[in-house]
């Protein structure tokens, strides 16, 4: 088989994994009753991303070959989560918050690693081949992207009806599909597990016999530490923690806040209320095509203009939940998803972009792990958390269908607001000035 197409299977499978119930798990936890606690799960992620990569990272440099410990760490992920399917479908509606949050902490623990990991083995395998990675790479990323959104679409359209699998791509009433449930969580934890046999046929990594050691310190980037020193840097590095609060909110809240509307009448039989899932699913292409824009708009607008351009989409983003509905309203919903890829990748591509560009050699790739731990790891926390109480207060300490729309609606200005907040004191303190020159290919 071509050696980039198996390289594409692993990136497809990865993503797939994740793309199960990363936008859907909310709608189940709210179905038992956790509605209260999502924000702690995909907080979770965040916590695990903080130290977990530069561990894994550590143990496939000197003791297991990459590859290998990617297909390890995904059966571990899917034996946990299978393992949380099984109670959730043993327990029904009497669901434990601490029994269901520990198996699922101890998949996300070995998760969030592979993701890092997979990038790895692809670099490692493609330059051993004398591939150009920035020329194969992007493409074989991409169809993770495209993992995502085919594994979001089966779980929002398949569903076990009368014993069997069966497809619903209308609102046939009694359906309940598993975007509802525990199975969302077999089907990622299969798709694990056909992971792990897949990447023991892959080629292998060699481990790195560099006398050199790396030490924990070294790859939790410590050192690049010493970056909060330059004001530049300290100001970009503190607005991307203050950004990487929004990167969740809407994976774990979107799915939930659509398909509430399911309780209110006029709206109970719209598509977009009974196939939240799909609707979601757009953001994730609207991602695979802004990625096109980015060399552009960075070349013309510069690093400041583009990650301006993220900070607002994300108001966009929140604002337009906000005012829109599954009915009438659903073109909102749908521009909210558009505007996602923009919110996403702008951020996160050029962001990494500015910290390859302005960090010295020797510590470039500490500082882009401070970039990801801000981020993904103590931006992403501190948001979800949040995320959680704002929720909580307006959405689900109501009971009334009524007044729970009135509190998702409360919650996405809330969100909203706080990312135009961003966005003007970013405006306003973040001192860049562009030079095109600088910029003759983005790398990613």
């Amino acid at each position: 088989m071509n050696l980039k197409l198996r390289l594409t299977i692993l990136s497809f499978l990865q993503f797939g994994v994740w793309g199960a119930y990363l936008t859907s798990m909310g709608n189940y936890l709210g179905s038992v009753g956790l509605g209260s606690k999502i924000g702690l799960f995909y907080a979770m992620q965040g916590i695990v991303s903080i130290f977990m990569p530069a561990i894994m990272g550590i143990i496939a440099d000197r003791w297991i070959q990459a590859q290998k410990l990617l297909g390890i760490s995904h059966l571990l992920a899917a034996v946990f989560l299978i393992w949380a399917g099984y109670y959730g479908m043993s327990a029904g509606e009497n669901i434990e918050f601490s029994k269901l949050f520990l198996l699922y902490s101890l998949s996300v623990t070995f998760y969030m690693p592979t993701i890092a990991l997979s990038n790895s083995v692809a670099y490692t395998v493609l330059v051993n081949n004398n591939y150009d990675t920035i020329k194969s790479f992007p493409p074989i990323r991409t169809l993770g992207t495209v993992g995502f959104i085919c594994a979001m679409l089966f779980v929002n359209f398949a569903g076990i009806q009368d014993g069997g699998l069966k497809f619903n791509f209308s609102n046939e009433s009694g359906f309940l599909s598993f975007q509802h449930n525990y199975s969302q969580f077999f089907v990622s934890g299969i798709l694990g597990i056909i992971l792990f046999f897949y990447s023991f046929t892959l080629p292998k990594c060699e481990i790195n016999k560099n006398t050199e050691k790396r030490t924990l310190s070294d790859a939790l980037g410590l050192k690049a530490f010493a970056l909060f020193k330059e004001k530049k840097m300290a100001i970009f590095f503190i607005f991307s923690m203050f950004l990487g609060v929004s990167l969740q909110i809407t994976n774990g809240y979107a799915n939930p806040f659509i398909t509430s509307f399911k309780e209110i009448p006029e709206f109970a039989n719209t598509w977009g209320s009974n196939n939240a899932n799909a609707l979601i699913s757009l953001s994730q292409v609207s991602e695979t095509l802004c990625i096109l824009l980015i060399p552009f708009f960075l070349k013309r607008y510069g690093i400041k203009k583009v990650m301006l351009m993220a900070m607002f989409a994300w108001f966009l983003r929140f604002g337009l939940f906000g005012l829109g509905n599954p009915g009438g309203g659903v073109w909102m919903f749908i521009l909210s998803m558009i505007v996602y890829g923009i919110a996403f990748d702008f951020f996160n591509v050029s962001g990494s972009l500015f910290v390859d560009k302005e960090t010295d050699k020797s510590i470039r790739s500490s500082a882009q792990g401070v970039f990801m731990m801000m981020t993904n790891g103590f931006g992403a926390t501190i948001g979800m958390l949040g995320a959680q109480e704002v929720v909580n207060h307006y959405v689900f300490s109501q009971t009334d269908p009524i007044l729970q729309l009135e509190g998702w609606k409360t919650s996405w200005y809330i969100f909203a607001g706080y990312a135009l907040i961003v966005t003007i004191l970013f405006a306003l303190i973040f001192k860049h000035k562009h030079n095109p020159a600088e910029i003759s290919e983005v790398k990613h």
